[in-house]
């Protein structure tokens, strides 16, 4: 390890936010005992909103964001981890109130940390990040339904913010796992990768951005919703009997205009995903999935590496939607 090392720092002069790749050291760092030599991180919805404002989540200053990522153990710390153990890190509001992974080394819990499954790179455990996790959470959510009815197989899904980190992840997934996946997106131009990540269906998301019946037709088995707002109210109504919509995001409206009628005559499931605060057991069961369900070929073409000072540029092209794919963060660019 280096005396100093990169790190974006951001820091409030006033009532301004600043952002700033500096030199630090070790002693900057803090919230943990087991240091990680940060191989990747990724740029999460969650991410942009922080780096733009501190998306109300940030409550002291200085501070390191980037909500995961993936690496080295240099010490162990108090853990039961190795040095030279290769780790994962998800949630546990790093990058929120714990200093996160935009920086070439971190200092982090021990409980936050899981050992990365020898199946797949750390680059490409950034290439999914919590994005590409929070989709397998979901997929497997709407699965769920075949185990409350008893084997009644889920077919005809629907997957919101298709070209998006977690969307696009979602309906690979959803199509590994034999559904005919519809996928909604506002970028007409992405509907060829769309059909190579699996969409059976692609439909423009102007279709969803009307007024919402109360009860619509019962089109699809289970819901992936990135978006929320009338898309979110639109895809509730138009569930089937006892299908779930897992919700995840908000990236177009946090709001959501609905009635209590699907969910009392269809008996339709609004299951919330949480991919922040869950339990390291459920996290090594979603990784251990990871190389069966995921095609890395296929997303690769859609992976954009950057530097810590190129991000600096580039979070804002999120929050205006204009990212199809994922950009993932190479610290030691």
């Amino acid at each position: 390890m280096t005396n100093t090392f990169k790190a974006l720092i951001l820091n409030k002069e006033g009532e301004e936010l600043t952002r700033k790749v500096t030199e630090i050291d070790k002693n900057f760092l803090k919230h943990g005992k087991v240091l990680v030599k940060v191989d990747y991180s990724s740029v999460n919805f969650k991410d942009a909103l922080i780096l733009k404002n501190g998306a109300g989540l940030v409550k002291e200053f200085p501070h390191i964001p980037g909500i995961d990522l993936s690496g080295t153990v240099l010490e162990k710390g108090d853990s039961n981890f190795i040095e030279g153990d290769e780790v994962i890190l998800t949630g546990c509001r790093v990058g929120e109130i714990y200093f996160g992974g935009y920086s070439q080394y971190a200092l982090v819990n021990k409980d936050f940390l899981i050992k990365k499954p020898k199946e797949f790179s750390n680059k490409e455990a950034m290439i999914l990040g919590t994005a590409g996790f929070t989709s397998l959470l979901c997929a497997f959510a709407v699965k769920a339904r075949e185990e409350l009815l008893l084997g009644e197989k889920v077919n005809d899904v629907l997957v919101t913010g298709a070209t998006g980190g977690v969307g696009s992840v979602a309906v690979m997934v959803l199509s590994k796992l034999g559904c005919n996946v519809t996928a909604v997106t506002g970028k007409k131009d992405q509907s060829e990768y769309l059909k190579e990540l699996g969409a059976k269906n692609i439909i423009d998301r102007k279709d969803l951005e009307v007024e919402p019946r109360a009860l619509g037709k019962g089109l699809w088995d289970g819901v992936v919703d990135t978006v929320g707002g009338v898309i979110l109210a639109n895809a509730i109504s138009n569930t089937k009997h006892s299908g779930i919509v897992a919700t995840c995001g908000n990236a177009s409206d946090n709001k959501l205009n609905t009635s209590v009628i699907p969910f009392i005559l269809r008996g339709i499931k609004l299951w919330g995903i949480d991919s922040v605060m869950i339990s390291n057991k459920r996290r090594e069961f979603i990784w251990s999935k990871v190389s069966k369900l995921i095609d890395f070929k296929i997303l690769n073409k859609r992976i954009k590496e950057i530097s810590l000072e190129e991000l600096i540029d580039e979070y804002p092209k999120i929050l205006k939607g204009e990212v199809a794919g994922r950009l993932i963060i190479n610290p030691n660019k």
